[in-house]
């Protein structure tokens, strides 16, 4: 099967790691590093001949890149363009949990200013501030701080922080619990789940610092159980693609569900409609066969069968450049990916990661640049061999969180 992997970052590395073992991959458009290992192509995905496309970022999907091709009866797993409103907007997504009943924080949506300011006054902390919008996954403020909280909220809807997006929030109460990330296989009607992951979103060690696109992140989770996951399936994710269908929407991808496991049950934190990045990284690879098939089943609209997945572990921690998430510094040189690569159980997924030719090196090229991962046969040898892989990598202004998986 001849599969196009949609998008250029570490995730879509990722994809396009574990499908290639069994199918013919095409990246459209990738990156230069990666084109050094995979076929990509700077072609519209339209143009590309294929039997399944896979859409990796959310702004295709909200843009209707699936419906465009699903037009030309292609073979597509990712959600339309109405589907893809879950990520494009958090008002619509609590709406439609709200409708079927799923476990989640008690919010509000609000498009006036002064009537956000009041209802944040009014609230016991946490504050938990979202932008309605795409955000790259920096959107959410989570403060015990009121003034920090009204701050960020004129920031968003004045459009001073993530332009029109912001204009837009939803303000939540706080949940309490411990948090995982499950990614949904979706066929329109039914969902199969790959095995849990956890991932570390703040930019320093201790969880302090601003909200990234994620620093870091590992699976399997040993106290999520099999029986947990399949909860997570009944309460919030089959309900979700219920309540989609009687609004028209035969959602038809992957629903990453941001979940907290609270003393009253699992709640959905949010769901995102592609796979989540670095989760991706330490997720995929576990399945050892059958990926591509899967994928297919979900966009053809039956699933048929189950994931077929290692018991192995893997870690993963996200090397960033400097000024990251805020005002990111491209251009420097990287050194030692060679030795790093080339160590036992470890692989680099390239992110903001270009290659020179000319100059026969890899360059920094985006904030979030490079996933080094590492697999072992227990969660502490996959942590050894991503940070000994680590220490071979260097670039001006490089910083990584040294907490993954303590």
């Amino acid at each position: 099967m001849k599969i196009v992997v949609v998008g250029s970052g570490g995730r879509e590395h990722a994809l396009a790691y574990v499908l290639a073992k069994e199918h013919e991959v095409v990246v459209a458009p990738g990156n230069s590093a990666l084109g050094r290992y995979f076929e990509t192509s700077g072609k519209d995905p339209l143009g590309i001949d294929a039997d399944l496309y896979v859409i990796g970022p959310e702004k295709p999907l909200v843009e209707g890149l699936a419906d465009r091709l699903r037009e030309r009866s292609r073979v597509v797993f990712g959600p339309s363009k109405d589907g893809a409103r879950l990520e494009g907007s958090k008002a619509f997504l609590k709406d439609v949990l709200v409708a079927a009943k799923v476990p989640t924080a008690k919010h509000r949506s609000f498009s006036d200013l002064s009537e956000a300011l009041s209802y944040v006054e009014s609230m016991k902390p946490p504050y938990v501030i979202k932008t309605d919008g795409l955000a790259e996954g920096k959107g959410v403020l989570v403060t015990d701080n009121l003034a920090e909280a009204k701050e960020d909220i004129v920031a968003k809807m004045t459009g001073r922080s993530f332009h029109g997006a912001g204009r837009t929030v939803v303000v939540e109460e706080g949940l309490f619990g411990r948090e995982l990330s499950l990614f949904a296989l979706c066929d329109g009607k039914n969902a199969v789940a790959l095995p849990a992951a956890t991932d570390y979103k703040r930019l320093l060690d201790g969880n302090e610092g601003p909200n990234t696109g994620g620093m870091g992140a590992y699976a399997p989770l040993a106290w999520a159980s099999d029986l947990l996951q399949e909860e997570i399936l009944d309460t919030l994710v089959r309900p979700t693609l219920k309540e989609l269908s009687r609004r028209g929407i035969q959602y038809r991808g992957v629903l990453y569900a941001g979940v907290i496991v609270t003393e009253s049950g699992p709640k959905i934190i949010e769901f995102n409609v592609r796979f989540g990045d670095p989760e991706t990284q330490v997720v995929l690879p576990r399945v050892t066969e059958g990926l591509g098939d899967l994928l297919f089943q979900c966009a053809a609209g039956e699933i048929s069968t189950e994931p077929k997945v290692s018991p192995t572990s893997f870690l993963t921690v996200v090397l960033s450049a400097r000024g990251y998430p805020l005002s990111t510094e491209t251009g420097a040189e990287i050194h030692g990916l060679d030795r790093a690569m080339s160590k036992d159980g470890t692989r680099v997924f390239f992110a903001g990661t270009s290659y020179d030719p000319m100059r026969r090196g890899f360059f920094v090229s985006g904030g979030r640049v490079m996933a080094v991962t590492g697999e072992g046969d227990t969660l502490l040898e996959a942590r050894s061999r991503a940070y000994d892989a680590i220490s071979e990598i260097t670039f001006e202004g490089m910083h990584f969180r040294r907490d993954i998986g303590d």
